[in-house]
């Protein structure tokens, strides 16, 4: 039954990516303009990354728990780790650059970001599947 609930946890997570990526984001930058498109996904990122974090390291000790350290356990670390680099490290430096209007480090780094998230997505599926 525990691991139903990793099931359900990663599925979650999943859906929440495809749901930000895939409607919060593009909604945010045609409806609003560039400035408060800017200050909302600045302010709201930090949640995305977070609540994805807490979900996922949830996912990761139920699986340390379960004593389950197979290519699963190593797939949500992966992800884990993504999700604490992409809010913490990534995330200061795109603003940073952006901020500065440096704009090849800017489109250099929001890539980096964007990849990392389909990696993570990708991953999501593996574990769900």
């Amino acid at each position: 039954m525990i691991e139903q609930v990793t099931i359900y946890l990663t599925a979650m997570i999943l859906g929440v990516m495809l749901f930000f990526s895939f409607v919060i984001a593009p909604v945010v930058f045609t409806t609003l303009d560039e400035d408060n498109a800017r200050k909302f996904i600045r302010r709201i990122f930090p949640f995305y990354y977070n609540i994805n974090l807490g979900i996922s390291l949830i996912v990761l000790l139920i699986f340390i728990f379960l004593n389950k350290m197979g290519i699963d356990f190593y797939l949500i670390l992966t992800i884990s780790l993504l999700f604490a680099i992409s809010n913490y490290l990534l995330m200061p430096l795109i603003n940073k650059y952006r901020d500065e209007k440096l704009d090849n480090k800017f489109k250099y780094t929001h890539f980096i970001s964007v990849v990392i998230n389909f990696v993570q997505m990708f991953f999501l599926v593996l574990l769900i599947i």
